[in-house]
């Protein structure tokens, strides 16, 4: 059964609160990676393993950013398949995605049965 307007419309709605919340998460997990130093993330360095406690806090700070930005992606073109009517097609068979897998996760591409 093809989305009802309503059902678009509430699902639009919480891409654009998730896009607006990703946005915001970004910038601030950018602006803290920036602004850190290397001392601020390990503090005094007395041994290499030290060190390499704060290339991870950095890699997972820099890990972090990416999955938010590739989640941004995701949303804008769930976003444009809404504005060309495609919102909801599955894209390996072409048939619907139920309203309930949507709802759990807006930026389905595929239903359930091809994503299986």
């Amino acid at each position: 059964m093809p989305l009802t307007p309503e059902q678009i419309h509430e699902l639009e709605a919480a891409l654009r609160e998730r896009r607006e919340a990703l946005i915001a998460e970004t910038h601030d997990e950018a602006a803290r990676a920036r602004d850190e130093t290397f001392g601020e993330l390990a503090g005094p360095v007395t041994d290499p393993g030290d060190s390499a406690v704060a290339d991870l806090l950095s890699d997972l700070d820099h890990a972090e950013i990416s999955r938010d930005v590739a989640e941004l992606r995701a949303i804008d073109a769930a976003l444009d398949r809404i504005a060309d009517s495609t919102y909801g097609q599955c894209e390996d068979c072409g048939g619907e995605i139920e309203f309930e897998r949507l709802h759990a996760n807006p930026i389905a591409t595929r239903c359930f049965a091809c994503q299986a």
